[in-house]
């Protein structure tokens, strides 16, 4: 077990409830999550123990919104995402913590920038039942989400907000969110394998801070089922800014 002093345990069991919550109420919340955890162990660390925690989210995620997936938008992103978690892994084996964190920063203001300017554009009155965007857009961010994804568990606020831009309803953006991250996440750990980073003492301790990831679950589908559209939109916005400034300083 990694040795940790009594208020580093509090914060990962803050940030393990988080993830949770983030899973199945608030894509882009574990932002907060990813502070914590970098906060209390090496980065590199933080990334595989992360992900294991994620995967333990993404089980509740999918029981509780699988069936709302949008599957042509999963298979409109999944090129670009591949190319993506590729470019990511080879910039997280030469680049330092201080440069993939500030990039990531600034990536994500820009997709907030985008995002809402290109929502400023269109009315309400437009929304539909189903995502849109073109293969411009998903590639885009989809070649983002999969670099984020894979150096920083980081993928959630721009995932986040392509599915803003294309005006997806709550559960259909919870559905899709929930398959695509539970597949990107099974396809990460034999590249953090790779890379040794999953050894005995990270293993122990995800042991111990899974029954919180799953509590904190639990609360995000019932707060899920209260959000209405517009709340839940800003809440996302708010989530992912705070987090693209933690992340630039």
């Amino acid at each position: 077990m990694i040795e940790l002093e009594p208020w580093a345990w509090a914060a990962l069991g803050v940030a393990a409830v988080t993830i949770g919550i983030s899973k199945t109420a608030l894509p882009g919340g574990n932002i907060l999550a990813i502070a914590l955890f970098a906060a209390v162990l090496p980065a590199r660390t933080s990334t595989a123990a992360m992900l294991l925690l994620l995967m333990v989210g993404d089980v509740f995620a999918l029981l509780a919104y699988r069936r709302h997936a949008h599957w042509p938008t999963l298979l409109r992103l999944a090129p670009a995402v591949v190319a993506g978690l590729v470019v990511g892994f080879a910039f997280l084996a030469i680049a330092g913590d201080g440069i993939v964190r500030r990039a990531i920063g600034v990536i994500l203001l820009l997709m907030i920038a985008v995002t809402l300017w290109r929502r400023w554009r269109q009315s309400r009155s437009d929304a539909v039942d189903t995502p849109r965007g073109g293969i411009l857009l998903a590639g885009t961010y989809g070649t983002l989400g999969g670099f984020t994804t894979m150096v920083a568990n980081a993928g959630g606020p721009v995932m986040s907000m392509y599915f803003l831009a294309t005006r997806t309803p709550v559960q259909v953006f919870l559905g899709t969110s929930a398959w695509f991250f539970a597949i990107i996440n099974l396809v990460k750990v034999p590249f953090l394998a790779g890379l040794g980073l999953f050894h005995g003492p990270v293993l122990l301790m995800d042991a111990v801070l899974a029954p919180l990831v799953v509590i904190g679950a639990l609360v995000g589908i019932a707060v899920a089922k209260r959000l209405d559209q517009r709340l839940f939109d800003r809440i996302v916005i708010v989530l992912t800014i705070a987090g693209a400034i933690y992340l630039l300083f």
